[in-house]
């Protein structure tokens, strides 16, 4: 627990076999109340290290998205009693060390959001960030800042904190099964008068880390603007 509340680690999974073990050996000895990993329809051997390990583990079996992945992790956060819920990625990228750096904001009542952020500090090129991802972060970045009238380093981060109050508030299960999911959630949060703040966190890109390809980041592109857009209208 953290300041009393209850914190429950959500990891999102799809073929995470090579380097599910690698986080969950790098998480914090103590403060963590539940470890709840989804799987989104894998053929490796993910479920099995999960279950091995004694995670809760909730499986689709068929992949449905990552978008309805987080709706899972969500839902079960809060059916087992998550006062404070952390999304992290189970394929390496965010450091699992900073879990509870990153939730005990929230537990202080400082905010209702957290996000960390990859290019705070020495920024995310420094960790191996792709150029033409880390050039469609900034750009999206400040276009989502100007049409929403609001400030974040970035809106693409997958590593993330929320209040159990700011997850019964969102109508999340209506946004969509896919990677803008993110977006919708954080437009929401917005809209909604939540306090979002940030934690400088790094990037890493480990060889075996899962990515969406260019075609796929184009997608998710202009999925963002029309999200944003569409956020505005809200305003």
């Amino acid at each position: 627990m953290i300041c009393g509340k209850r914190l429950a680690v959500v990891l999102p999974a799809y073929e995470a076999a090579r380097t599910l073990y690698r986080v969950l050996d790098a998480l914090p000895a103590e403060g963590i109340d539940d470890l709840i990993l989804v799987d989104d329809g894998s053929t490796d051997d993910t479920v099995a290290l999960a279950r091995a390990r004694g995670l809760f583990v909730y499986v689709h079996p068929q992949n449905r998205g990552y978008g309805a992945n987080q709706k899972s992790c969500y839902r079960i956060a809060l059916e087992r009693g998550a006062d404070l819920v952390v999304m992290l990625h189970p394929d390496d990228q965010y450091p699992p060390e900073l879990v509870l750096a990153l939730a005990e904001p929230i537990a202080r009542g400082r905010y209702d959001v957290m996000l960390g952020s990859r290019v705070l500090g020495a920024g995310a090129r420094a960790g191996g960030m792709p150029l033409y991802k880390y050039v469609a972060n900034r750009a999206l970045t400040f276009v989502e800042n100007v049409l929403l009238d609001y400030k974040l380093s970035e809106y693409h981060t997958g590593f993330r904190a929320w209040s159990r109050r700011s997850l019964l508030m969102i109508d999340w299960m209506g946004f969509e099964d896919g990677f803008v999911f993110d977006n919708e959630m954080l437009v929401a949060a917005i809209r909604g008068g939540l306090r979002v703040g940030e934690l400088s966190v790094g990037a890493r890109y480990p060889p075996d880390a899962s990515s969406i390809g260019f075609v796929g980041s184009v997608s998710y592109g202009l999925g963002v603007l029309r999200c944003a857009v569409k956020g505005r209208r809200w305003g």
